[in-house]
């Protein structure tokens, strides 16, 4: 019997139940305060509600969980979806935000990725891209 169906019947599934969306994401930091403000003010995001060990944005459709963690400074492999990563990486700058890497062009589009205040690498990437399979030569 499905877990799911209190009659015990046989249900049949289709798409009941598989993800939709990425609801949120949490990234690890070492100095609340610190990683608070520069995903607000550099970032843009909203802070809904501001803990010790834990932190709520969201900007649009984007949440972020910022969590009180020993060991911040990862690879996040969180992609947020821009206008142009050019554009992107011009406003940085300006906002003294140090690269891990230039734009460049991947299969899912142009994107350009960067350190947030605690040493994570966050990812910018173009949303209006369509995808390119790599070509193995």
């Amino acid at each position: 019997m499905p877990l799911g169906d209190p009659e015990g019947g046989n249900f049949e599934y289709t798409c009941e139940g598989l993800p939709e969306t990425l609801f949120a994401c949490a990234v690890p930091v070492a100095d609340m305060a610190r990683a608070v403000r520069f995903y607000t003010e550099v970032l843009g995001m909203a802070l809904l509600s501001r803990g010790d060990s834990e932190s709520y944005l969201v900007r649009g459709r984007c949440r972020i969980v910022l969590r009180r963690s020993d060991r911040p400074g990862i690879d996040t492999g969180i992609m947020f979806g821009v206008d142009s990563p050019y554009n992107t990486r011009r406003r940085l700058i300006d906002e003294g935000v140090r690269f891990a890497s230039d734009p460049a062009r991947g299969p899912m589009g142009t994107s350009v990725s960067f350190y947030d205040s605690e040493g994570n690498v966050l990812t910018a990437i173009e949303t209006g891209a369509e995808f390119r399979p790599r070509t193995t030569s």
